[in-house]
């Protein structure tokens, strides 16, 4: 909108939209932009995931209770295309205040379990957030990894393809890139969706410590602006422990959802001293009277490869 652009800055063409894919995936190479946060990226590679949407009523009977402890239909997952992207750096500044542009964190390779690092700019998008375009420039997309990953062949459609390094990257860290598992709820026109990945074991005091991260989604379907306030954790691990965790906002930050801005992505992490557990609780949001409001996030399994040991190779060619 023009009343958010910078004094003396103009709107530049970046390229020529496409028609969205009603069906079938987008190859990789694909420049778009994201519906939601407005960026520009390029598809690396796709992912079939499970999405579990406890928004569409199953044809099954309504259970009591399910392991995150509040009445719950059963859910069935039905598969659905998501992302790897590069972002574009460019875009990164100013799309920080609504979502990191670290989705994808490893485990670091070394003896300190606790030590993670990150690959910025790199992203995981569902199929329905793609906006396509096309772009005569050979290098559309401003990103350390793009001609790394990617090369110009005006012969394909689209003119990228994949380089080998792409390929082995890929194929070295698939266990901790794979998204299998994708979770959404919405309560009172809040939708929280919810992608958890395994990221390795570690040994640490004659223990195994088990890693995950997961990445949060937060959309306000409704016109009015509400503000996250609280976050509230549940956290069961296979040992028999159940752990709380209750705090202000997320990341240290209490965002605000709002028709001009409706969304919201975090990631964040977890670790247990067993090989799976289970996640839900609930986000308490606040409304412009100050009245307060909980939604609900969708309870996610915290699955392990317990056979896989090999640390991720990060970006060492």
């Amino acid at each position: 909108a023009s009343r958010n652009r910078p004094e003396g800055k103009v709107l530049e063409t970046v390229g020529v939209f496409e028609a969205p894919k009603q069906h079938g995936k987008y190859e990789t190479g694909q420049l778009f932009l994201h519906s939601v946060f407005g960026y520009r990226g390029i598809v690396l590679f796709p992912w079939q995931a499970r999405l579990y949407d406890r928004d569409v009523a199953s044809p099954v009977t309504e259970k009591n209770e399910n392991v995150a402890g509040h009445g719950s239909k059963e859910v069935k997952g039905k598969t659905h295309t998501y992302y790897q992207v590069l972002i574009d750096a460019r875009d990164c500044p100013h799309i920080s205040q609504r979502s990191q542009t670290e989705a994808v964190t490893f485990l670091a390779n070394h003896d300190d379990s606790r030590a993670l690092y990150a690959i910025p700019g790199l992203d995981y998008v569902s199929h329905e957030d793609i906006l396509p375009y096309s772009s005569t420039d050979q290098v559309p997309i401003q990103h350390e990894l793009f001609e790394r990953f990617l090369m110009y062949d005006q012969t394909k459609v689209p003119p990228f393809v994949a380089r080998d390094t792409l390929c082995a990257w890929q194929e070295k860290n698939h266990p901790w890139l794979e998204l299998s598992d994708v979770h959404r709820e919405t309560t009172e026109n809040i939708r929280v969706t919810v992608i958890p990945f395994y990221m390795g074991m570690r040994e640490a005091q004659n223990s195994h410590v088990y890693w995950w991260r997961y990445c949060i989604r937060l959309e306000n379907l409704d016109s009015e602006v509400v503000q996250l306030r609280e976050r509230h954790w549940r956290i069961f691990s296979l040992s028999g422990t159940l752990e709380t965790v209750r705090g202000r906002g997320v990341v240290g930050r209490e965002p605000v959802l709002s028709k001009e801005q409706p969304a919201f992505q975090y990631s964040s992490h977890v670790s247990l001293q067993a090989s799976s557990g289970h996640m839900w609780g609930t986000f308490r949001f606040e409304r412009p009277d100050g009245s307060h409001f909980d939604v609900r996030i969708p309870p996610f399994s915290l699955e392990s490869n317990k056979d896989e040991k090999t640390p991720p190779s990060g970006l060492h060619w």
